[in-house]
């Protein structure tokens, strides 16, 4: 199931629990899963962004679109080219409603 609401990252309570107003800056690394701070004295410390690493929470539309976007580009691509064709298919046929012989001939054919 995925939920609309950003996930709340653990280790940015953890650290402001160790360090409090000392924090200048932090980061997630999405890559170790860990919350990285950077503290007034120019040292860095880290927290793990996870309660327990056997946990599994909800996708978020983000994490889905992160695992999925070379399908859905493909998908994408495949429907919009899809549309061109029946676009294109539509246009001819109408630039061919001018010959009656056609239109004829369009209108007895046998569609099945």
């Amino acid at each position: 199931m995925i939920t609309r609401q950003r996930r709340q990252l653990v280790g940015h309570d953890i650290l402001l629990a160790r360090h409090g107003n000392h924090i200048c800056s932090m980061r997630v690394d999405r890559g170790s899963g860990r919350v990285v701070a950077l503290l007034d004295d120019g040292s860095v410390d880290s927290a793990p962004n996870l309660i327990s690493p056997g946990l599994r929470l909800p996708e978020t539309p983000g994490m889905v679109l992160r695992a999925d976007w070379k399908l859905l580009a493909v998908i994408s691509a495949a429907a919009a080219g899809f549309g061109g064709l029946v676009f294109a298919g539509m246009a001819a046929v109408h630039g061919m409603g001018g010959d009656p012989a056609m239109v004829q001939a369009l209108y007895t054919y046998p569609a099945y």
